[in-house]
C-alpha cells in the first residue's frame, strides 16, 4: 500500500497554502478599513501600539506603491497579535457599517418623500398635517419652485432646499 504524509489521520498539518493565503488577505483587507479610519476613532479602537505606529507612517506616505508596500508591511505586524487585540477595532468598524446603512436608508426615504411631494398635491397636505408647525407658505413656494426647476431643466436650487427642510422635519420630529 503506497500512502504519502497527508494519510496519516493522527498528524495535524494545520491550514493548507490556500487557506493560509486567504487569512493574509483578510487581515491586509481589515489593515486597509483601518488605515480610511479618522484618527479619533482609531484613538478608541484600543489597537496595539506597534499597529498605530504602523498606521502613523501609512498616513505620511503618499506615494502609491510605497503606501502599497507599507500596508503589507502592516498586515505583517497585525498577524503577529492575537485575534483577540483587534476585537474592538472589527467592533467599532461593524458599528460604522450599520450606522452607514441605517443614514443611507434614511436619505433614500427623504428623497422618496420628496418625490412624492412633487408629483402630487396630496403628499403636500398629508406632509403639512403630520407637521403643523411648518411654515406652509415656504414649503408650497419650495414645492412648486423645485417643479418649475424640475420641467424648466434649471439648477436644482429648490430642490436640494427641499430636501434640507424634510430633513429638518424629520430630526425635529424623531
Amino acid at each position: 500500500m503506497n500512502r504519502n504524509y497527508t494519510d496519516d489521520p493522527e498528524h495535524d498539518y494545520g491550514p493548507t497554502r490556500t487557506q493560509q493565503r486567504r487569512d493574509a488577505l483578510a487581515v491586509l483587507a481589515f489593515a486597509i478599513q483601518l488605515s480610511e479610519l479618522p484618527q479619533t476613532k482609531l484613538a478608541r479602537a484600543g489597537l496595539p501600539d506597534d499597529v498605530l505606529r504602523e498606521l502613523d507612517n501609512l498616513r505620511r506616505i503618499t506615494s502609491h506603491i510605497a503606501r502599497k508596500r507599507q500596508l503589507g508591511f502592516l498586515a505583517k505586524v497585525m498577524r503577529r497579535h492575537e485575534d483577540e487585540a483587534f476585537e474592538t477595532a472589527k467592533a467599532l468598524l461593524g458599528e460604522n457599517r450599520d450606522q452607514q446603512r441605517k443614514e443611507t436608508a434614511a436619505m433614500h426615504r427623504l428623497e422618496s418623500m420628496r418625490d412624492k411631494l412633487l408629483d402630487n398635491d396630496d403628499a403636500l397636505q398629508e406632509l403639512i398635517d403630520q407637521h403643523p408647525d411648518v411654515d406652509r407658505q415656504h414649503l408650497r413656494s419650495l414645492v412648486r419652485q423645485a417643479r418649475l426647476e424640475r420641467d424648466g431643466n434649471k439648477s436644482p436650487r429648490a430642490y436640494r432646499e427641499l430636501f434640507q427642510l424634510l430633513k429638518q422635519l424629520t430630526t425635529s420630529a424623531g
